[in-house]
């Protein structure tokens, strides 16, 4: 009980904060409008993140943790992914659009992913790691849907902002294009809205932590 008291003074606090940001735009801006046509898309990236994550964390285990490869991969930053993209995309097929925004936010967040996964697993050391790779997926399984709701709080707000990199080289609109647009036109209400709804979805994701400890 006390550490959701704790947290949701934070969220109370940033959302005071969202609500009554200080200073004024340095030119006329207005609040852009919400981008609804990005909701599905982002949701299926975000989904098929989140399984492609979880499948990876259970099949490597704790030593993804310390993969060199997926290290090599981590280390290429979105700029370069969305530029590579961007490069390799022939011109006749056109704007770029979501579906390389998909594909490119993928292939830069996986293996940050697999890693955070896979640095929370137990040690399987000298067990279950001897008594077979079947069974120490059997044993992974269960941890990671423990480790679900701690994750999906802790990275959800990152994806929605990391995202925005992306966005601007591929001149498409997302989530992190309205989040940045809402601070530059000081948006108050549309900011408080955007903590709000991070404050439910760590009260919920919070929620689920307690019920599946």
């Amino acid at each position: 009980m006390k550490d959701w008291r704790q947290g949701l003074a934070v969220w109370a606090l940033l959302l005071a904060c969202a609500w009554g940001l200080p200073g004024s735009t340095w030119k006329a801006a207005q609040a852009p409008p919400f981008p609804w046509a990005i909701l599905l898309p982002t949701t299926a990236a975000f989904a098929i993140l989140v399984v492609a994550s979880l499948g990876m964390a259970r099949a490597w285990g704790p030593r993804a943790a310390r993969s060199r490869l997926l290290g090599l991969w981590e280390a290429v930053p979105d700029l370069l992914w969305g530029a590579g993209f961007l490069a390799l995309r022939p011109a006749a097929w056109g704007h770029p659009g979501f579906g390389t925004w998909m594909v490119a936010l993928l292939v830069s967040a996986l293996p940050g992913e697999v890693r955070w996964l896979s640095q929370a697993l137990p040690a399987e050391f000298p067990f279950p790691a001897a008594w077979g790779t079947a069974f120490r997926g059997r044993w992974r399984s269960p941890a990671l849907v423990r480790l679900l709701p701690s994750w999906l709080a802790a990275r959800l707000p990152v994806w929605i902002t990391a995202t925005l990199v992306l966005e601007r080289l591929l001149n498409v609109r997302g989530l992190g294009s309205d989040w940045s647009g809402r601070v530059a036109a000081r948006d108050h209400a549309g900011l408080a809205a955007w903590i709000a709804a991070f404050g439910l979805a760590w009260l919920v994701t919070e929620t689920s932590r307690r019920q599946v400890a």
